[in-house]
């Protein structure tokens, strides 16, 4: 009898393998994030969508804590072809498009209403950047929000850039380094995935993260006050071989396009409730939350111009575009 159940339990095994293998497209997804994070879960919703529409004859695999590639990976594996699938920062493209990096000038997008504009899918500032992300062999299937900049530290708040003046500086990104040294600090860059190591070892003083990262990595047992400065958007981009999303069908572009604009649209919208909760878990662990005051703010914002200069000397005619298309909102 036993013999008997140990062969049903691997013809079932067989069975239900054949079944997931029975697909006939293979979306592979490497994110830097857990699953738990809200970009994991909007991961999950694209894939389940996917899936559902195609009736089992598209999976979507995710491999996300950076099991196969780290954030700062992703954009050549997708644009070589290594990976089907990947979710990059934004500005991890900055080297083959500095101007990504509008979104990380400092207090340019500081209202919703403003960011909600400009990362509109064809906006005046998304759509030449989508575009000009396509010439790295990558397209843009969405983009997911991650909310505001916020600033991490173990002692005491920050109140302005005297209180960053020669400490060292998590970044993730070139002109969130350029606004670090503006306000007189050392920025080094780190990936998210190494955030929580690089603070429990003192690696760097002050971090910069999203307020929803505290939360999915718990950074809450290294660092013990946040700063609400929201001082750059950012913002996370979905994106797929273009060789490979060229030779899909119709059919197949369709369902994972028409998932993708379900999935951004409800990432976005959930964005304010997301940082909400994450604000209140940090708290609940024990954290100091501390809102600067606008004096404190008009001192962080008087050391932004060089950042904004450099941008526009770095980033080309399309930054200058999208830099000017940015102030009109």
């Amino acid at each position: 009898m036993k013999k008997l159940a140990l062969a049903a339990a691997l013809v079932a095994a067989v069975g239900f393998s054949g079944a997931v293998n029975a697909a006939d497209l293979t979306l592979r997804i490497s994110l830097q994030l857990p699953l738990k994070s809200h970009l994991g879960q909007n991961l999950l919703m694209f894939k389940q969508e996917v899936e559902e529409k195609s009736n089992g004859d598209i999976e979507v695999q995710i491999y996300d804590s950076a099991q196969l590639y780290k954030d700062k990976e992703v954009p050549a594996a997708v644009g070589s072809g290594s990976i089907e699938m990947g979710v990059a920062s934004l500005t991890r493209y900055v080297g083959d498009v500095p101007a990504v990096d509008i979104f990380y000038q400092p207090f340019v997008f500081d209202s919703e209403e403003k960011v909600r504009k400009a990362v509109a899918k064809g906006s005046p500032v998304r759509g030449p950047l989508d575009a000009a992300i396509a010439e790295t062999g990558a397209t843009v299937l969405w983009w997911q929000a991650y909310g505001g900049a916020i600033m991490l530290s173990k002692d005491a708040p920050l109140h302005g850039p005297e209180d960053m003046a020669g400490k060292k500086v998590r970044v993730f990104g070139k002109t969130l380094g350029d606004f670090t040294v503006a306000a007189g600090g050392a920025p080094t860059l780190v990936s998210g995935s190494e955030q929580y190591i690089a603070y429990q070892r003192g690696t760097v003083d002050i971090g910069m993260t999203g307020v929803s990262g505290v939360k999915s990595r718990q950074l809450w047992e290294v660092m013990d006050n946040i700063t609400v400065t929201n001082h750059a958007d950012i913002e996370f981009i979905v994106v797929v071989n273009t060789d490979f999303w060229n030779g899909l069908t119709d059919a197949q572009r369709e369902i994972i396009n028409n998932a993708a604009l379900f999935a951004e649209a409800d990432v976005r919208d959930r964005m304010s409730d997301i940082e909400a909760a994450a604000y209140a878990a940090a708290e609940e662990a024990g954290m100091n939350v501390y809102q600067p005051t606008e004096e404190e703010f008009a001192k962080w914002r008087a050391v932004s111009q060089p950042v904004y200069d450099a941008f526009l000397e770095d980033a080309g005619d399309l930054g200058k575009q999208v830099f000017e298309a940015a102030q009109k909102f």
